[in-house]
């Protein structure tokens, strides 16, 4: 007899969108497959960038507190503890009340009280590990979780036997991307004479590409055009009205998809979601990784692969990322090698093999 009781699932994190855009990517999986008979609730950060990305996706979402736990020495851990300790304590009413059957995270510490409090209650917990480093939030919900599921190979050496190495989910709307160049062209109001360049400072906005763009706005207008994405709240300061410039704080999915089909070049910071996205598209890439933190190790893989040009920000210059983006325009060879060999880093069918975990641990 068939089971059409609901199924209920908690997806957790947030404070980016790099931990938001893998869990939509397997609400995606369940729409396409018609899942039906699975209910998912969202609990977030107070003010995160999860909160619009949810709702967007009709997803009902609920905030907690959120401490975070340093690997430095810093006088918010003493403080985000009590948050932590708070959150753990709304986390348990939530999961009492809403009695779910599996909890996924992929990281961020807003997860963390929730997992405890998930464990406790013995709700099966699912971790996705994107970055090549182990983030700590991750590492701490190891312990409780059921399976880990993993971006890397190289990352089923952080974790226990519960480590499953499948590739980064993406969204429907980046994975069955149809390039209709031309139409698309014309609706952002560019043209088919220039080149165009993407460039994604990151959910929250890198102040450093940003100024980098707009620093050398002038020469790189004269040879190509450029949809800049300045990140929330940051377009104010760059909203210049000029000729080959197109600037947003923020594209939806949609909008997205768009800007990344007429792109012939992407010049971005290193979070696994962008990467993926890249990977998947087999965008010809110009990566800048945020000095001292985990994205050098992602952008380590893709360097090692000639997979993406990598420059170092604390030497980077105009004229550096000049010569680069002309380097991959002028030489249609080197442009289709990265091109493949991006294609080639990130695992494919990934949705499909979390969403079969996902029954599996249901």
């Amino acid at each position: 007899m068939k089971n059409n009781k609901i199924k209920k699932i908690i997806l957790s994190g947030g404070g980016t969108a790099g931990s938001v855009t893998p869990l939509l990517a397997i609400v995606d999986e369940f729409k396409k497959e018609k899942l039906n008979n699975y209910e998912f609730l969202w609990i977030g950060t107070k003010k995160g960038l999860e909160e619009k990305m949810v709702q967007d996706a009709k997803i009902k979402f609920i905030k907690i507190n959120s401490g975070k736990l340093r690997r430095y020495f810093s006088f918010y851990n003493f403080s985000d503890i009590f948050l932590i300790i708070f959150g753990f304590f709304q986390s348990l009413i939530i999961l009492i009340k809403y009695k779910p059957n599996l909890l996924i995270s992929a990281g961020g510490f807003v997860s963390v009280p929730v997992a405890f409090a998930s464990w406790i209650l013995r709700i099966p917990i699912l971790i996705h590990q994107q970055d090549a480093r182990p983030g700590l939030s991750n590492k701490i919900m190891s312990f409780f979780a059921k399976k880990i599921t993993v971006t890397f190979k190289k990352s089923l050496n952080d974790y226990s036997r519960k480590a499953i190495w499948i590739g980064n989910p993406i969204r429907n709307n980046i994975e069955k991307l149809k390039i209709d160049k031309k139409t698309t062209i014309q609706k952002l109001e560019l043209n088919n004479k220039k080149p165009i360049i993407l460039v994604i400072g990151g959910g929250t906005g890198s102040l450093f590409i940003n100024n980098l763009i707009i620093n050398n706005l002038e020469k790189l207008t004269k040879f190509c055009q450029i949809i800049h994405i300045t990140g929330k709240n940051k377009s104010i300061n760059f909203n210049i009205n000029k000729i080959n410039y197109k600037v947003f704080e923020f594209l939806d999915l949609t909008k997205m998809a768009d800007a990344y089909s007429i792109a012939d070049i992407v010049i971005s910071r290193c979070g696994m979601g962008v990467l993926t996205e890249l990977s998947y598209l087999g965008k010809p890439s110009i990566l800048i990784p945020m000095p001292n933190s985990h994205q050098e190790d992602n952008a380590k893989i893709f360097q090692e692969s000639n997979s993406a040009i990598i420059l170092n920000q604390e030497k980077i210059s105009g004229d550096i990322l000049e010569e680069n983006i002309k380097k991959i325009l002028n030489n249609k060879d080197f442009s289709n090698l990265l091109s493949e060999n991006i294609k080639k880093i990130i695992k494919r069918n990934a949705n499909n093999k979390i969403k079969n975990i996902v029954l599996e641990l249901l």
